[in-house]
């Protein structure tokens, strides 16, 4: 798949027009449907003036290949994230509701459990013994400030989760961080939750964690991997201005007719040649 054109027919071209003659002259063509500048996402010159201009060092960083698909794994972790803040934040907010009311709750239940007992003795389930039934029966034991401290927990472990969510789905450094620590420590304790019982989903769950910690870290060179942020930064800037620097460094220059063209209300495409020069 290419990122890069993927991304332009969603978003548009980002062209620009550099303040230096020469390096201008290498990013903008004239055509016979009139001038076309040069994509910084993709390469392909495009039709018309360019969305921006002003020196070459303050060109968009716009991300491209490598950059744009680290971008669609972190908003698919960013929705994991924000779908995961909103369960436990309900499950908060249950928690507190049943500790303000656990009295009325256990009455409820114990007159629900007393009508169902002829039909499930009739199928051979004796209540009063279900792992079920006493499970739930335990937790009106609880004490109220034991729910409350549990429904705060809940509630923190929830705001955390969408916070990472809205930085992650920003592309923000600092919630890869807040990423890989949260998720990390966690981790632990799902691997003793499989201790006491396996189930498919929490092994998904475990799966999954392990594995976007491990991405984050290593690709997005956290903690010092792979040289740490100076390196990334060093990367993501080569890699977003790819087509201005090698124009810089004096890089090859294709006539209009060699490049693809891309333009509103003209030729959709114009198949390239081989590079003058």
């Amino acid at each position: 798949m290419d990122w890069n054109r993927r991304a332009c027919a969603r978003r548009g071209h980002e062209t620009y027009a550099p303040d230096e003659p020469a390096l201008r002259a290498r990013l903008q063509t004239e055509t016979p449907m009139g001038e076309a500048w040069r994509c910084l996402r993709c390469g392909d010159f495009v039709l018309g003036g360019p969305k921006g201009t002003g020196p070459a060092e303050e060109a968009p960083e716009v991300l491209r290949g490598r950059a744009l698909r680290d971008v669609l794994i972190l908003r698919f972790l960013a929705i994991e994230r924000a779908l995961r803040g909103v369960l436990v934040l309900a499950a908060a907010y249950g928690v507190w509701r049943f500790s303000n009311s656990r009295d009325s709750v256990r009455r409820v239940f114990e007159e629900d459990v007393t009508l169902l007992k002829p039909l499930a003795q009739r199928y051979g389930w004796d209540l009063d013994h279900s792992p079920i039934v006493e499970s739930i029966r335990k937790t009106f034991e609880y004490k109220h400030s034991t729910l409350v401290y549990v429904a705060v927990g809940l509630a923190v472990y929830a705001v955390i989760e969408i916070v990472e969510a809205v930085g992650l789905w920003m592309v923000k450094r600092w919630a890869e961080y807040l990423t890989v620590v949260a998720t990390a420590m966690f981790l632990p304790l799902e691997v003793y939750e499989l201790t006491e019982k396996i189930s498919y989903v929490k092994i998904a769950t475990l799966v999954l964690n392990i594995l976007a910690v491990l991405y984050i870290v290593v690709a997005k060179r956290l903690f010092g991997v792979r040289g740490g942020h100076a390196a990334f930064e060093a990367a993501r800037r080569e890699e977003s201005l790819l087509e201005v620097q090698d124009a810089a460094h004096g890089g090859p220059v294709r006539q209009p007719w060699q490049e693809r063209l891309v333009g509103q209300g003209g030729p959709p495409a114009m198949e390239a040649a081989k590079p003058v020069g």
